[in-house]
Order: C-alpha cells, then structure tokens, then sequence
C-alpha cells in the first residue's frame, strides 16, 4: 500500500547520531544539494511502468521556469501558488489515464486513485509510485502541513492530508495546473529515455546510524545511489524526531541503488556483515541504542529472505564472530527517505565530531578492504 511520508525538517539534537548544523535552505541552495540522479518509476515504450530506474534530475534556475512555464503553472509550481477552489481544468476529469507534472513529465497519480473529495481541487487516495512524490513539512500561513513535490524536478504539487478514502487514508489534494492528463490509450507517448536504460536493483539494510552505512555503501562500484530512510514502522512516524526518540517501529535504514551487472547482492551482503556494522550488537551500534538502531535486511521477496539466511548461517559456521548474530530479517513494507538534511551527510560534514568518530573509521576500512571494487579505480 502506497502512503504518504509525513517528514518533520528540523530536529532536536540527539544523544547518539546528532544532527548537524542544517537550516532552512533556500530553492537555489536545494537545488545545488540535490543529487544528480534520482530513483523514480516511468512508462516505457509499451505504456508500461517501470522501474525503479534512475533518472536525471530536472535542475533549472528561476529565470528558466519563469521563461518557459505559463504564468500559472509558474506560481503555482515554483513559487509554491495555489490556484482557486473549483477553478481547475481537471478536477472533474473522469477519463481514464495517467496525470503527470506539468513541469518535467514525471507519472504522478493514476486516474483510478481519483477521487471526489468535495474540496475544490482534484483529489488522489495514492501516488502512481511512492517514488515519485516527495513529502515535505511546510509550516507556512501559520500552519503544519505536509506539502507534495515532484521528485526529478521539484514542482510543488500540493498537500497531503490523513482524511482521505480507504485503502490508504490520505488525500492528496492537488493544483490541477500542477499536473498534465495522458489518456490511457495514449501512455506510450510517456515513454522515459531512463526505462530503456539496465535495469537496476534495491536493497534495503539497517545497520545503526544511517549516516555510517550510507558513507560506506557510497565508496563501491556498482552503486547507484544511497538514500538513508526509514522502514519498520507506519508512514506518521518516519520522521527523525520520533524514530530518533525510539518511540517508533522504524529502524534507520539506507536504501541500496545498484547495477547487479557490476556489484551484486552477495557483495553487499558482505560488505554489510562485515564493514558496515556489527551484526552481533542487539538494538544498539557503538553509542547508538535502541530499536531505531537495529542490526536488519528488509528483505523485498522469498529469494533475498533465503539468500540472507543461508548467508547468516554460513558466518556462524564459519565462527567469524565471538558472539551470536543478532540481524533480523523483516519484509520492507515501506521504504521512507529521510529528511534532505541528512543525505550524503558524511561527504558533507566530514570534519563533524560523530563523523570523525564513527563513519570515516568505516569508511577508510571499505576503501582498504575492497580497494579493487572502489568508484573511479581502473578507469
């Protein structure tokens, strides 16, 4: 089941895995920060959805989307507008088909997902893909809400609300100039360059603090992207202030990207049993304790949870470690990203007191350990 990530910006400091000195960040700030690429799911050639698939990020400047968006969609989508109630084209759309963003294309919602909500704007119980919209905290007007964003490109879309229809719950209550309508006979005009590139795989491992395993995952060849998130627990609390507190389900995780071609999943197996973390520490990893902290393989079907036992039973046997592995196995219902702040925060916070202590140790261990299957060697 598809559902929203209700995210909180700003955070408490914590005991273990603190936070570091992140703000508030301006559009042009965002964009430098984002990634190069993002994991998303797109239509092919045949109208199918695919993936998840890395696509380019859609980075322009102010100027740019002012010059080539109609004004409306321009307020709206990158000055975080809002059209009026009752006044969009689509919100009595009841044709079949697929509503992407106005600004990059990407799939957004199904046809099938709308619904009549009776707020004046076009209203969806779920996203085509989780992938593909953002949740962010927006505490404007005088209040807190959780905004909607494109994932390649950025474009606000509009709210999320927990009053929604069943299955989910939510209402994701969208500007209809945000979004463009494909008929459903017409999907392959959506076909994505990304869905005709290798198809690539996820796995999704907790190993302590996320900051830690994401710094050592991001060394390797083979590895797309590494996202630090949550999975465990229910949508309303993959945030850091209450994973963080444990007052959650959720463990920190990180979600592997990779090309099984160059690096496979026995590798990141190992790389995760044995550089990563200690999988032998029950609900803690060096100062970090609690559930939140837990050694786990979210595993995404029977062969990974196979793999992952009999790979579990072989270090046993082998007596590599003093004491009992403790790593659980658990089905990934939800994958939630965490919040932007704390992506890639070893590359960008070297010099940060846990930083020094815990992830750059780890870091230089993967890159002696595995020299030969580093990023850049031999190229």
């Amino acid at each position: 089941m598809l559902v929203g990530t209700f995210c909180v910006v700003f955070m408490m400091l914590v005991a273990g895995c603190v936070e570091g000195e992140s703000g508030p960040q301006s559009m042009s700030e965002r964009n430098e920060a984002m990634a190069s690429t993002v994991m998303v799911r797109v239509f092919n050639k045949d109208g199918e959805l695919v993936g998840p698939v890395s696509s380019d990020r859609v980075v322009k400047s102010d100027e740019q989307w002012a010059s080539e968006l109609p004004r409306q969609v321009y307020e709206v989508t990158r000055r975080d507008g809002t059209e009026r109630a009752g006044t969009g084209e689509l919100l009595n759309n009841k044709a079949e088909g697929v509503y992407s963003c106005a600004c990059c294309g990407l799939p957004l919602f199904r046809s099938e997902a709308k619904y009549e909500s009776g707020t004046g704007w076009p209203s969806f119980y779920e996203p085509i893909a989780a992938e593909n919209v953002v949740d962010k905290k927006d505490t404007s007007h005088g209040m807190v809400r959780v905004e909607n964003e494109c994932a390649r490109c950025g474009a606000h879309l509009g709210h999320v609300f927990p009053d929604g229809p069943r299955p989910t719950g939510l209402r994701y209550c969208m500007n209809s100039v945000s979004l463009v309508f494909t008929p459903a006979d017409e999907l392959g005009s959506l076909a994505d360059p990304a869905a005709e590139a290798p198809l690539l795989r996820s796995a999704v491992f907790a190993g302590g603090c996320f900051w830690c395993t994401e710094a050592v995952y991001e060394q390797l060849e083979g590895v797309h992207e590494v996202v630090s998130g949550y999975a465990g627990g229910e949508a309303r609390t993959a945030n850091y202030a209450q994973v963080s507190a444990g007052r959650t389900d959720h463990a920190e995780v990180i979600r592997i990207t990779y090309d099984p071609a160059v690096i496979d999943y026995a590798m990141l197996l190992e790389v995760f049993f044995t550089v990563a973390h200690d999988p032998t520490q029950l609900n803690r990893q060096g100062p970090d304790v609690g559930r939140q902290y837990r050694s786990a393989v979210f595993y995404q079907s029977e062969e990974e949870r196979a793999r992952v036992e009999a790979y579990i039973e072989e270090l046993e046997a082998s007596g590599r470690f003093g004491d009992p592995i403790v790593t659980t196995l658990e089905p990934l219902e939800q994958f939630y990203a965490a919040e932007a702040y704390h992506q890639d925060f070893v590359e960008q916070n070297p010099m940060q007191p846990y930083v020094r202590q815990q992830a750059l140790p780890k870091v230089d261990k993967v890159r002696r350990k595995y020299e030969s299957r580093l990023k850049g060697v031999g190229q």
